[in-house]
């Protein structure tokens, strides 16, 4: 009993001395529970060689009890209560046994088989628990593995939603901003096609405007070469007069009208859809109609605006392959980007700024070079 005793306490210290795994814990009970191992050897050795044999199970019995009952009573070792109890029967077993063996020798004696068996037995209790608790420790271990990986995977899973919730909220943005391009670009649509209609209501009435200056230039043209001859000569000087007055407002009618006519066909062929098809293009006409149409484009919007155009188109420019809606939507943005810079710096310069956009073409080795001037701010550095 002594043996099993002093044993059973020695191996609940080592035990509980591998069992702190937490760093404050270590720190706090290592030396102690070392201490009480080493404590544990030298009262073994020490009560065995000094007092006889029942005093020494008594020593060694209540040595047990009472490193039980510290370790029972200390918050920090609650996880091992269940351990800690193991070892109550072997208490229990020696302290009966001890007194038994002092009250009744007799009887102790006779069946002292038993007591040593029931001892075994809790000896053998002891290490039944520790075993077992070994396995639940093991199991506790790969449960809190097995925690730990799924943990891993739902973190690993949970970055991967987010990127998909991210990619999807960028591919929703995308959509939107592709809806939103569909939406302008079948307002264009719309405003092209009613461009056009109120183009070809317009060029009705300017073609009778052309038609009738240029048939009434011609009837004044027989009317001084006949009739007006016939007149007294005071007379036929007044009428000549009145007539060449006439054939000059008749000139600046048809001039203003082709004119007209050129920004209406710029207007049509502006709001065309465009066909993807290259066609041979005159490029000093194409650009001359272009900046026509963005000239009159913003004197629409502001009626104060206007501006010196000054061109010098190349007549040696050969026909270029081009498409002509797209090329002219590339010189119509350089124009409004020209004619909006030269009406801002006249806006801050408070009107003592002459506006000027000059375009000029020229054929070169190879190409067609179109150059595109303005006075106005000009682009940052």
């Amino acid at each position: 009993m002594y043996l099993f005793s002093f044993l059973a306490a020695f191996i609940f210290l080592r035990r509980l001395r591998k069992s702190l795994l937490n760093p404050e814990m270590y720190l706090k009970w290592n030396n102690i529970l070392n201490t009480g191992s080493w404590v544990c050897l030298g009262l073994f050795f020490f009560v065995g060689g000094l007092f006889d044999e029942n005093f020494e199970n008594f020593i060694a019995v209540l040595f047990l009890a009472g490193v039980l009952y510290w370790i029972y009573q200390e918050p920090d070792f609650s996880a091992q209560r269940t351990l800690i109890e193991a070892g109550y029967p072997l208490v229990v077993v020696g302290l009966v046994s001890g007194l038994v063996e002092v009250l009744m020798p007799e009887f102790f004696n006779t069946h002292q088989n038993y007591f040593h068996l029931a001892v075994v037995a809790a000896f053998v209790w002891i290490f039944s628990r520790w075993a077992n608790s070994r396995k639940q420790q093991e199991e506790l271990n790969v449960i809190a593995n097995r925690k730990a990986e799924l943990e891993l995977m739902v973190a690993e899973r949970t970055v991967e939603i987010t990127k998909q919730k991210e990619e999807l909220q960028q591919t929703v943005k995308e959509l939107q901003a592709t809806q939103a391009q569909l939406i302008q670009q079948e307002k264009l649509a719309s405003l092209g096609e009613l461009t056009a209609g109120i183009a070809h209501e317009i060029q009705n009435p300017l073609n009778f405007v052309n038609n009738f200056s240029e048939v009434s230039t011609e009837l004044l043209d027989e009317l001084k070469a006949g009739p007006l001859q016939k007149l007294p000569v005071p007379e036929k000087e007044y009428a000549e007069e009145i007539i060449n007055d006439l054939t000059q407002n008749l000139h600046k009618i048809t001039h203003h009208g082709k004119r007209a006519d050129s920004i209406v066909k710029g207007m049509l062929q502006h709001s065309r859809i465009s066909t993807g098809q290259k066609e041979l293009t005159d490029i000093s006409a194409l650009s001359d109609e272009y900046l026509r149409l963005s000239y009159h484009g913003l004197r629409a919007k502001d009626k104060t605006f206007n501006a010196t155009i000054q061109t010098n188109f190349d007549p040696a420019t050969d026909k270029v392959t081009i498409i002509p809606q797209d090329f002219g939507r590339v010189l119509l943005n350089l124009y409004n980007n020209a004619f909006y810079s030269v009406a801002q710096k006249k806006k801050r310069l408070n009107g003592t700024f002459e506006p000027t956009v000059q375009v000029n073409t020229r054929k070169l080795p190879g190409k067609v070079e179109i150059c595109v001037r303005d006075n106005g701010s000009g682009i940052p550095q």
